[in-house]
């Protein structure tokens, strides 16, 4: 079996639609943005904490704390120590891979707590960010 010779030679066209970045991998499960309280002079440890180890994008130019995921934005409210909470909910986040972030959090050496649900299956990690605010992280789950 051969293949028969082109008729004329291929030229690709040029896409100059403007260039749609990807989202970031990890979206939150709420409904809206979320805010959490933050104490003064933790920004380097919360972008080494959600851009470096979970993969949220921080936007340019941002003047607050702010980390966006594929759905929604987590803004921090920076506010002088001692920082006063009105609940300890824990922030959903949704993750690609759960063992893959554990390896992250066993290499960087974070304190996590790995919890399983009542379902078959049903696995998540609960850990503390440098702020203090609790996250309950699940893993992403596609249609099958």
């Amino acid at each position: 079996m051969e293949l028969e010779p082109a008729p004329q030679t291929f030229r690709p066209i040029l896409d100059r639609r403007r260039h749609i970045p990807e989202p970031p991998p990890v979206r939150l499960l709420t409904l809206e943005d979320a805010s959490l309280p933050a104490a003064a002079g933790l920004e380097r440890q919360l972008d080494a904490f959600y851009v470096g180890l979970l993969g949220f994008e921080r936007p340019a130019g941002s003047e607050w704390p702010v980390y966006r995921a594929e759905n929604f934005s987590v803004t921090f409210d920076v506010l002088e120590p001692p920082v006063q909470r009105d609940d300890y909910r824990a922030l959903g986040v949704e993750v690609p891979s759960l063992p893959d972030l554990e390896e992250k959090l066993i290499k960087s050496e974070t304190e996590y707590t790995r919890q399983r649900g009542l379902l078959p299956g049903e696995e998540r990690i609960v850990l503390l960010d440098p702020a203090g605010n609790w996250l309950e992280i699940v893993d992403r789950r596609g249609v099958r």
